[in-house]
């Protein structure tokens, strides 16, 4: 069976050699006889995954050793409330900025745990763009200030790094870690849900200062303890095994792609291939200001709405899937992420040049 190109949002599109590895070590790892899905967590053989992917992720964003490194369970959202469970207890105060659907969610659980000061959104223009720090009504008694640096249904994301002093900027990068480098130093904590750019559903990274563990407060429990699992590796529990050891594979081949400078040239040049489109005019439109689009989701508009379902229907004929819109905001997008091909995004773009042909 032919594979389709898949621009879905996440679970989303792995690499077609990740992919063929892991069917040939499905049955038998590396001569172990078992299945990485049948392994012990506590065995030497996963214990050489485990270790050997946060090698590989240390290496491919250059994490300071100061920072710790943990694979977790729960996905971004258990990080919503974790983050504040974990941070908030210095001031019971937390700064948020509101660029969209999952900020939205973050700020929802995190007002469970102390006072949210939203201190900039933009939503008066339906998340079109990232508030400039320059207009953020900032609490200086913050005990973090939270950002999303991607948002996956609006498609907008942070070109920038916020400057936020002493207090530590926590950052939601699901939808476009590993996309290029960036400075861990930066930040105070960094979480991202595995299903984009790392691997499947289920798992979340987490890399975070040493010196912002340790500061729960009494009572909160055990696997919703920084500390915890930052003494336990990782392994307080039963971690999800074969996700990690994807995960593992993944890192192996953004390596093979000349580490995160590579694969961003890879990313931008999809993404302009894709927005060339949008901006000529014509049938469709980006909703994002340019600055802040984001390299990994596109979102777009058919400027006859009435054409939407034809055009998903003739996509889905021509092997181009999981291009409809978020249903809170309709309209069409196209994820792009690190694994889908720049044959893909050809694909889709001479498929969107003659749909306009016939339809436009």
């Amino acid at each position: 069976m032919a594979r389709v190109f898949n621009f879905s949002a996440g679970p989303a599109v792995l690499p077609e050699e990740v992919l063929a590895q892991a069917r040939e070590e499905m049955l038998d790892w590396r001569g172990s006889g078992m299945s990485v899905m049948e392994m012990s967590h506590r065995g030497k053989e996963f214990e050489s995954i485990i270790a050997k992917a946060e090698a590989d992720l240390r290496s491919l964003l250059a994490i300071p050793s100061n920072y710790k490194v943990l694979f977790l369970q729960g996905g971004a959202s258990l990080q919503f409330s974790m983050i504040p469970q974990n941070l908030m207890g210095t001031t019971g105060k937390a700064d948020y900025i509101h660029t969209g659907e999952w900020a939205k969610k973050a700020i929802a659980e995190a007002k469970r745990f102390g006072a949210v000061n939203v201190a900039a959104t933009s939503e008066d223009r339906s998340f079109s763009y990232v508030p400039q720090q320059s207009a953020w009504k900032s609490d200086p008694n913050a005990a973090y200030v939270h950002i999303t640096t991607n948002e996956t249904i609006g498609g907008i994301e942070y070109h920038w790094v916020p400057d936020t002093g002493s207090i530590p900027l926590v950052a939601d990068m699901s939808s476009h870690i590993l996309s290029r480098p960036i400075d861990v130093s930066r930040y105070g904590l960094i979480y991202a849900g595995a299903q984009k750019n790392i691997g499947p559903a289920g798992l979340v990274i987490v890399i975070v200062r040493e010196d912002l563990i340790g500061r729960a407060p009494a009572g909160t429990p055990s696997m919703l303890d920084y500390k915890v699992m930052a003494d336990n590796g990782s392994m307080y529990n039963t971690p999800p095994t074969y996700s990690v050891y994807i995960a593992g594979l993944v890192f192996e081949w953004l390596q093979r792609q000349s580490g995160l400078a590579g694969i961003e040239q890879h990313n931008r040049a999809k993404a302009g291939l894709l927005y060339d489109v949008l901006d000529r005019g014509g049938l469709y439109a980006s909703p994002v200001d340019k600055a802040d689009r984001s390299l990994m989701n596109v979102p777009f508009r058919l400027r006859d709405e009435k054409l939407d379902e034809q055009f998903l229907k003739e996509a889905k004929t021509s092997s181009l899937i999981q291009l409809k819109g978020h249903r809170s905001v309709g309209g069409m997008r196209a994820s792009i992420y690190n694994a889908m091909p720049m044959a893909g995004v050809r694909a889709l773009v001479d498929f969107m040049g003659e749909f306009e042909r016939r339809h436009g």
